[in-house]
């Protein structure tokens, strides 16, 4: 008892079945199989009748105003369940007639009566002429050209889908559209593609329906007049009217569905390309020329004037005709005059903005910070492993800089130029020309680390970076030059590091405002309160921006950003010359500058300023404080810069690159001679030397 109370209490009641939409479509469906097994009482039957031609043209109706195909993609499912609906109710209805057809016209129910009686006039000759013209229609016309629509439609579909897939890709690479949106476009080619090739084997389902009504037609009237005259006892006569008037209008019934439900199917397929609801896109396009509706008015009203011909038909359409035609160039004609409006109304102001820009300071055009450009025969550095080309390179190259310098380092463009030779390279910086050279790219780059001659069979050259004397060899000689202890570099590597020198040389220039305000808004908050106190009390962002551009023009590294402000806030307490406020920075800083420089073995090699000249430029300072500047004859300072030349490229024979130290007072003064003809010489002042390094002392600068 407990059991079937739970039963009860969880059982679905009727309504909740009918609103499961995938039980009703079940129940549907087993109803058309009982129909074709069991007997339908006459008033189901009309019931059901009734229900097949509303059915269709609601399908008829949801064909005309849909706006793609793909909208009623079920399109090809509902022309099956339309198809077994209308056979099941043939069967149902031949089971009636055959059993009741001695009964009277009435025998099948009213609806099939109505169409014997009314539709065909109670004569069965028009009723099975008209029958076999609807066949014909259906059959041969409207089915077959449909079908034909749907298999050429479906095999357009299916070879352009590789095409419209590649488009929607590379609308996605370029950014033009997102990935969801991409995902719908390829779903929408999918079953576009899924639904005519459907609709091809759906137009079939139509083809066999035309076929069966017709055979289902001779078959009832034959059993009709055998049952007739055999069983019920009727004259050949009555027999043959009877039933041959009740199948004609059993079939009119049927077959006047399936003509509208191919109608629907056909302009379903046709609708290919159209856009918009049918109705709509066909005003559109047959008012789009107000001509041809004239002409046909004319022709209409000339063919009204022809003896015999009734006039008022003719001239109604005609009337109609030139109505439309008259109207459609009128609403033509609105629109041209408001594109005209639009067009002048957007060219008085382009004009007013040409004006206001002319009037304006002109803006200035964005500069490529870092720019390689290469000739012809170098693009292919561009490919290669992953690990071998050049873009990867540089990429690798501007974040090992930003690591070791501790800035924002700019994008490098790489660009071809066909004004170049094929196998050299400029290094632009700001788009002004930085460094140049001449690559071989099939070949390799020896050096010799004892800056011996090079005694291979090659082409001479000099490598671009620090101009050492170097040679272009072939790689069937690389094992010699391996044996003989040669430096061998690629061409993609002799580029990364010339450009590498490049910014080095000219990374100053690269510290912008928008980078520094970017490295202070980046501090943790640890550091934001002695930030608020430098700036803008004591120094201006623009400020920190000249001492971080000189630290880092000097390659000091700027990565301890606190050690740095800390520096700056204390030089700001006695001077506001920039210089000075350097120069205080680097001592505190001299920690990192002095082991940046030592080798792996924890030396600082350096070579010392002669007391001669270190008397020399202290006397040629002019100026107190933080107005001091260089007075030095020019004769002393080209002296100068050709004892320092020769004391380093002797030291750079021996492989050595050291650190020239000098006084505090003059290093300054000292860097802004040689940053000119020597940039990479790194000079340090005695205070900045830390006291726990290990000094070794390569000579004096005489």
């Amino acid at each position: 008892m407990a059991a079937a109370i739970e039963f009860k209490a969880t059982a679905p009641s009727f309504a909740d079945l009918i609103k499961r939409a995938d039980i009703s479509f079940a129940v549907g469906v087993l109803i058309i199989m009982v129909v074709l097994l069991m007997p339908m009482p006459k008033p189901l039957m009309d019931f059901a009748l009734a229900l097949s031609i509303t059915f269709s043209v609601m399908i008829l109706m949801t064909s005309l105003f849909i706006m793609k195909p793909n909208e009623f993609s079920s399109f090809p499912t509902v022309l099956l369940i339309a198809t077994m609906i209308r056979l099941s109710l043939n069967v149902a209805s031949t089971r009636l007639i055959l059993s009741h057809g001695h009964e009277g016209t009435s025998a099948a129910g009213k609806v099939i009566e109505a169409f014997g009686q009314f539709v065909i006039g109670g004569n069965f000759v028009i009723g099975i002429v008209v029958f076999i013209i609807l066949i014909i229609v259906n059959f041969v016309v409207i089915t077959k050209g449909s079908g034909r629509i749907a298999e050429v439609a479906a095999r357009f579909s299916l070879d352009g889908m590789p095409g419209k897939q590649m488009a929607i890709d590379a609308d996605l690479a370029a950014g033009m559209i997102d990935e969801p949106e991409a995902r719908r476009r390829r779903k929408e080619i999918e079953s576009e593609s899924n639904f005519y090739g459907a609709m091809d084997g759906a137009a079939k389902f139509v083809r066999g329906d035309a076929i069966a009504g017709l055979l289902i037609t001779f078959i009832n009237i034959i059993g009709g007049i055998i049952i007739g005259v055999a069983q019920n006892n009727m004259s050949f006569g009555d027999a043959f009217h009877t039933y041959t008037l009740l199948t004609v209008g059993d079939g009119l019934v049927t077959q006047i569905p399936a003509l509208i439900v191919s109608m629907a199917s056909g302009l379903l397929v046709s609708k290919a390309g159209i856009e918009g609801a049918t109705d709509k896109a066909l005003y559109r396009q047959l008012s789009a020329y107000p001509t041809a509706l004239g002409m046909a008015s004319f022709v209409m009203a000339a063919m009204g004037l022809l003896p015999g011909i009734p006039i008022m038909p003719f001239v109604i359409l005609a009337s109609l005709a030139g109505y439309a035609s008259w109207n459609s160039y009128q609403e033509q004609l609105n629109v041209e005059n408001k594109d005209n409006l639009d067009k002048h109304t957007k060219d008085t102001d382009d004009n007013q903005k040409s004006l206001e820009q002319t009037s304006a300071p002109a803006i200035s055009l964005p500069l490529d910070m870092i720019r390689l450009e290469l000739g012809y025969g170098l693009l292919t550095l561009l490919n290669g492993e992953k690990n071998r080309q050049l873009g990867e390179q540089i990429k690798n190259l501007r974040t090992q800089l930003q690591q070791e310098m501790g800035i924002y380092l700019p994008q490098v463009r790489i660009q071809d130029n066909m004004q170049l030779g094929n196998n050299e390279y400029v290094i632009r910086i700001k788009e002004l020309d930085a460094g140049k050279g001449y690559l071989k790219p099939g070949d390799l780059m020896v050096m010799d680390p004892r800056a011996e001659p090079i005694t291979l069979i090659g082409e001479h050259t000099r490598e671009p970076s620090f101009g050492l004397p170097a040679m272009w060899i072939s790689g069937s000689v690389k094992a010699d030059a391996e044996n003989l202890g040669y430096t061998i570099v690629e061409p993609s590597v002799v580029l990364t590091t010339h450009l590498t020198e490049v910014i080095k040389d000219n990374i100053g220039e690269l510290v912008t405002f928008a980078d520094v305000q970017k490295l202070l808004d980046d501090m943790s908050e640890t550091y934001k309160k002695l930030l608020n106190d430098v700036v803008p009390g004591q120094i201006t962002v623009g400020g920190i921006q000249r001492v971080l551009q000189n630290l880092v023009g000097e390659r000091v590294s700027i990565r301890d950003l606190p050690t740095i402000l800390e520096g700056i806030a204390e030089a700001c307490n006695f001077s506001r010359n920039i210089v000075t406020i350097t120069e205080h920075v680097r001592l505190r800083l001299s920690r990192q500058i002095t082991f940046s420089n030592a080798d792996n073995e924890g030396v600082l090699n350096i070579v010392t300023l002669s007391p001669q000249w270190e008397q020399i430029i202290s006397d040629s300072v002019v100026g107190d404080g933080d107005a001091r500047q260089l007075a030095l004859p020019p004769s002393q300072m080209q002296e100068f810069i050709f004892r320092c030349n020769e004391t380093y490229d002797r030291l750079a024979m021996m492989g050595e690159m050291p650190v020239l130290v000098t006084t505090a007072y003059i290093r300054s003064f000292i860097r802004s001679i040689l940053e000119r003809v020597r940039p990479s010489v790194v000079i340090m002042s005695q205070n900045e030397v830390h006291p726990k390094v290990k000094i070794r002392s390569l000579g004096q600068l005489e």
